[in-house]
C-alpha cells in the first residue's frame, strides 16, 4: 500500500508544482518583460520484480522559461530603430512646424517687408509710408532673431534630453551589472535551475537599454551577459559597469558630446553612439537643426548684404547718400565672431582669425574646419562631408588670407602651432545678431543721387571756372538716361561711391559730356568737370575722346573699379545721334525728393535671384529651408510608421512563444487540477485498501 501512496503522493505535489506555476504565468500576463514557464514532468525510476518494472510516480524536472533568443534579439534591434526615428521625428517635427508655420515662420515678414518698399515707391516723400518700411524691417529683424532663439531654445531641450538620456542608460548599464552578479550567483544554476526572474529582468533592462541606444550583447559564463556598442566598446562586463557622460564640444562648445568612463579612462563615443533615442537626438542636430542655423543665418547674411549695398547708393530724404540700412555684415566683431578656436590647441592660443563675407550671393550654408600642420600647412575641412576643400600654406603674417565662395578667412596675428584647429562658421549666428540701423523715416535712401541734364551750365557772374546757367543748344538727336548707380567696391581703396562727398555733390562736381567731331564723319565724346570746361587751361578730361557709336546705346563711364577716374560708381547711357558741339551734364540729384528709382530697386530685391549663385530669391532660399525640413520630415515619418511596423511583428513574434495566453492558462488549470484530485483519490483508495488489509487480521 505504501507504494501506491508514495505514487499518489508524487502526483499531488507534482501537480501542484504545475498549478502554481500556472498561477503565476496567469498573476505576470501583463509584466513588462515577463517570460511564460511551464513544468517538465519526468517518470520516476521504477521499481524492479520479477513481473516487471512497477512505476513509482511522477517528478518535476524543471521549471522551464519559454523563450527563444533570436526573437529576443529582434525586439531589441526594432526597439533601437524605433527610438531613433521616434526622437527624430518628434525633433524635426516640431523645427518643421516652427519655420513653415505662417506666424512663425519668415515669408510673410519678407513678403511685407518687400511690400512696403514697393508702396513707398509711389509716393517717396510720405512719411507714413516711409514709417511703415521702417516697421515691417523691424518685424523681419524680429522674426530672424525670434526663429533664432527658438532654434538656440531647440538645441538646449536637446542637449538636456542627451544628458537624461545618458543618465537612464547608466541607470540600465548599473542594473543589468547587478543582475549579471545574481544571476551567477543563484542557487541551482549549475545542476541548470535558471532563475528565470531574474534573466527576465535582465532582458527587460537590455531592452529598455537599447531604446536607447544600439547595443550587440554576448553571452559568457555563469548565464551573463556582456553589453557593448556596435563598435564593440564594452558597456556591461560581467558584475562591471561604464557609465555615459555629456561634456561641451571642444571644438564647437554649443554641441554636447558623449563620453563613456570605464576603469578609470574617459574616452569620447561620440560617433559611436548610434540608434535608440540618443542616436535621433544626435541624428536631428547633424542633420536637420545645425543646417537650419546656418541656412538661416545665410538668409540673414544675403538680405543684410544686399539690401545694405543698394540703400548705400541711394539718397535720403535729406539729400545725403543712404548708409547702412541692416547691421553691418563685416563688422570687425562679426568677423572675428566666426571663429571658434579649439580647445586642444597648444598655448598660448592666442591666434587670431576673421572670416570676412565677400560675395552673399556665393556663400553656402555650413561649417569648416581649419587644421595648421607645420610651417603653416593648413587644410580647411568641410564638416558636413569631412572633405578637404581648401588647402596650401598660410604665412603668418597679418593679413594674409585663405579664399573661399563667398567668404576669406584672414590671419590677423598670434602665433599658430601644429595641429591647432578652428572652427569657421560663416554663417552661424548671423539670424541672431541680424538689427536695423535706420532710425528716421528721412534716413530711408529712396531716390538716386544722381541724374542728367541736356546741354550744360553757362557762366553768367563773368568768371567762367563756375558756369551757373544750365543752356540746352544740342542739335542732335542724343538721349540720356538718368543714371544707374553701380554696387562695386574699389578693391584698393574699398570705396564704394568713389565719385561722391556726403556734402550732396560729386566728388568731381557737376560732370560735362562734350560731344566732338572725329574727323571722319563720326563724333566723339569727351567727360569734363563742369567747373574745369574744356576751353579752360589745365583743364584735364576724365574721360577723353570715346568713339560714340550711332544706333546703339553707348555707355559714358566704365564699370570696373581698378580703370581710376573713368570709374565714377555710376553709369550713364546715351542713344540716338548726336551731333559734335552737344553736351550733356550729369550732377548731383539735389533736391529729388521725388525721386523713386532707389526705392523701385530696394522693392526689386524681394524677387530678384540674389542667393546660391544667383539662382533664389531672397524667399525661396528661405523656402528651401522649409523644404528640406519638411522632405525630411515626411521621410522620417516614413521610417517611423515602418520602424513602429517591425517593432509590433517582433514583439507579437515573441509573444507566440514567450507570452501568456490567458485561455490556455485556464484550460491547463483545469487540467492540472483534475491530475491533482485523481493523485488524491490514488492515495484514498491506497488508504482504503490497507484499511480493508487490517480489518481482515482482527
Amino acid at each position: 500500500m505504501a507504494g501506491l501512496i508514495g505514487v499518489g503522493l508524487t502526483g499531488i505535489l507534482s501537480h501542484q508544482a504545475a498549478l502554481n506555476t500556472t498561477g503565476n504565468n496567469i498573476t505576470n500576463a501583463n509584466t513588462p518583460g515577463y517570460s511564460r514557464q511551464e513544468v517538465v514532468f519526468d517518470t520516476q525510476e521504477g521499481q524492479r520484480t520479477g513481473a516487471g518494472t512497477i512505476g513509482s510516480g511522477v517528478r518535476v524536472t524543471d521549471v522551464r522559461r519559454l523563450a527563444n533568443e533570436y526573437l529576443v534579439q529582434q525586439v531589441r534591434e526594432d526597439s533601437s530603430l524605433n527610438g531613433e526615428q521616434t526622437a527624430l521625428n518628434s525633433e524635426l517635427s516640431r523645427l518643421d512646424n516652427l519655420l513653415g508655420g505662417e506666424a512663425t515662420g519668415l515669408s510673410n515678414s519678407l513678403n511685407n517687408f518687400f511690400a512696403s518698399l514697393q508702396n513707398a515707391a509711389e509716393d517717396p516723400t510720405s512719411l507714413p509710408q516711409r514709417q511703415l518700411v521702417l516697421s515691417e524691417a523691424n518685424q523681419v529683424v524680429s522674426r530672424f532673431r525670434a526663429l533664432s532663439e527658438e532654434l538656440i531654445q531647440q538645441r538646449e531641450s536637446v542637449k538636456t534630453q542627451m544628458q537624461q538620456g545618458a543618465a537612464d542608460a547608466n541607470a540600465l548599464l548599473a542594473s543589468i551589472a547587478d543582475l549579471n552578479l545574481a544571476i551567477s550567483e543563484s542557487p541551482g544554476l549549475a545542476q541548470g535551475r535558471m532563475p528565470n526572474e531574474l534573466i527576465d529582468q535582465r532582458d527587460e533592462k537590455l531592452r529598455q537599454l537599447s531604446e536607447l541606444v544600439s547595443i550587440k550583447i554576448s553571452e559568457t559564463e555563469g548565464s551573463q551577459v556582456n553589453v557593448s556598442l556596435n563598435n564593440g566598446l564594452a558597456l556591461v562586463v560581467g558584475s562591471n559597469a561604464a557609465r555615459f557622460g555629456t561634456r561641451e564640444n571642444a571644438a564647437d562648445p554649443a554641441r554636447l558630446e558623449f563620453t563613456l568612463t570605464a576603469g578609470g579612462r574617459t574616452l569620447t563615443v561620440d560617433s559611436q553612439i548610434t540608434g535608440g533615442k540618443l542616436g535621433g537626438l544626435r541624428r536631428f542636430e547633424q542633420e536637420g537643426l545645425t543646417p537650419a542655423i546656418d541656412d538661416l543665418g545665410r538668409v540673414a547674411v544675403a538680405l543684410s548684404a544686399t539690401v545694405n549695398h543698394q540703400h548705400e547708393i541711394g539718397m535720403d530724404l535729406e539729400g545725403d547718400l543712404g548708409g547702412l540700412f541692416f547691421t553691418d555684415i563685416n563688422s570687425q566683431a562679426a568677423q572675428r565672431g566666426r571663429v571658434i578656436i579649439n580647445e586642444n590647441n597648444q598655448a598660448p592660443q592666442d591666434t587670431r582669425l576673421a572670416v570676412e563675407i565677400t560675395d552673399a550671393s556665393l556663400l553656402e550654408g555650413g561649417s569648416w574646419t581649419l587644421q595648421f600642420a607645420d610651417n603653416g600647412n593648413y587644410q580647411l575641412i568641410d564638416e558636413a562631408t569631412g572633405d578637404v576643400v581648401n588647402q596650401g600654406r598660410l604665412p603668418a603674417t597679418p593679413l594674409a588670407e585663405i579664399s573661399m565662395p563667398g567668404f576669406n578667412i584672414r590671419f590677423e596675428g598670434g602665433s599658430i602651432s601644429p595641429g591647432d584647429k578652428f572652427l569657421i562658421q560663416p554663417t552661424r549666428n548671423a539670424a541672431s545678431s541680424i538689427g536695423l540701423e535706420v532710425r528716421r523715416e528721412e534716413d530711408l535712401a529712396l531716390a538716386s543721387p544722381i541724374k542728367a541734364l541736356t546741354g550744360s551750365f553757362q557762366d553768367t557772374d563773368g568768371n567762367p571756372a563756375t558756369p551757373d546757367v544750365l543752356v540746352d543748344a544740342n542739335k542732335g538727336t542724343g538721349i540720356i538716361d538718368q543714371g544707374t548707380m553701380l554696387n562695386v567696391k574699389n578693391p584698393v581703396t574699398n570705396a564704394l561711391l568713389p565719385g561722391f562727398t556726403q556734402n550732396q555733390t560729386l566728388a568731381n562736381g557737376p560732370l560735362q559730356i562734350v560731344f566732338e567731331d572725329d574727323g571722319a564723319g563720326g563724333v566723339t565724346f569727351s567727360v569734363f568737370d563742369v567747373n574745369n570746361p574744356p576751353g579752360v587751361a589745365g583743364s584735364v578730361p576724365l574721360i577723353a575722346n570715346k568713339p560714340f557709336t550711332d544706333g546703339v546705346t553707348n555707355t559714358v563711364f566704365s564699370e570696373s573699379p581698378g580703370d581710376g577716374a573713368a570709374y565714377q560708381g555710376y553709369q550713364f547711357r546715351i542713344s540716338g545721334q548726336p551731333e559734335p558741339g552737344d553736351r550733356f551734364t550729369v550732377s548731383f540729384n539735389n533736391g529729388g525728393v521725388s525721386d523713386n528709382r532707389n526705392a523701385e530697386l530696394l522693392a526689386a530685391l524681394g524677387t530678384a535671384n540674389t542667393m546660391n549663385g544667383g539662382s533664389q530669391s531672397f524667399a525661396e532660399g528661405y523656402a528651401g529651408i522649409v523644404e528640406d525640413v519638411g522632405v525630411k520630415t515626411r521621410q522620417s515619418q516614413l521610417d517611423l510608421d515602418a520602424s513602429e511596423t517591425l517593432l509590433s511583428q517582433s514583439e507579437n513574434q515573441r509573444q507566440a512563444v514567450s507570452g501568456v495566453n490567458l485561455d490556455e492558462e485556464a484550460g491547463r488549470l483545469i487540467q492540472y487540477q483534475a491530475a491533482y484530485n485523481a493523485s488524491a483519490q490514488v492515495i484514498s483508495v491506497a488508504q482504503d485498501l490497507f484499511n480493508t488489509l487490517l480489518q481482515s487480521f482482527r
